[in-house]
C-alpha cells in the first residue's frame, strides 16, 4: 500500500512539472492525442467496478466519473481546435453568381 503510495505521488508530481513546461500552444493537440489513453483509464475504471468492497467501489465510481469527464472534454476540445482551422465561407464580390 506505501508503495503505491509513493508511486501516484511521484507521477502526480511527474504530471504537474510536465505539464507545467510545455508550451500552451501545445497544450490542444497533446489533449486531443491524450484521449486515446483516457479511454484505456475509462476501461480500466469499468474493470475496476466488479472489485468486492465498500471502498473500492466508491473508488472505481469515482475513477470511472472523473476518466469520463476527461474524456468527454478531449473531445469537445478537439472539436473546437479543428473548427479553428476549417475556413470560413467568403461571400464572392459579385453576388455569388458563377
Amino acid at each position: 500500500m506505501t508503495l503505491l503510495l509513493l508511486v501516484l505521488i511521484l507521477s502526480s508530481f511527474l504530471g504537474i512539472e510536465l505539464i507545467r513546461r510545455i508550451p500552451s500552444q501545445l497544450h490542444t493537440p497533446l489533449m486531443s492525442g491524450s484521449n486515446a489513453i483516457s479511454g484505456i483509464t475509462l476501461v480500466g475504471a469499468i474493470l475496476a467496478t466488479s472489485i468486492e468492497g465498500d471502498w473500492a467501489k466508491a473508488l472505481a465510481v469515482l475513477a470511472l466519473l472523473a476518466a469520463t469527464i476527461n474524456v468527454v472534454g478531449g473531445y469537445v476540445v478537439t472539436d473546437r481546435m479543428l473548427g479553428m482551422f476549417s475556413g470560413k465561407p467568403t461571400k464572392a464580390k459579385d453576388g455569388g453568381r458563377p
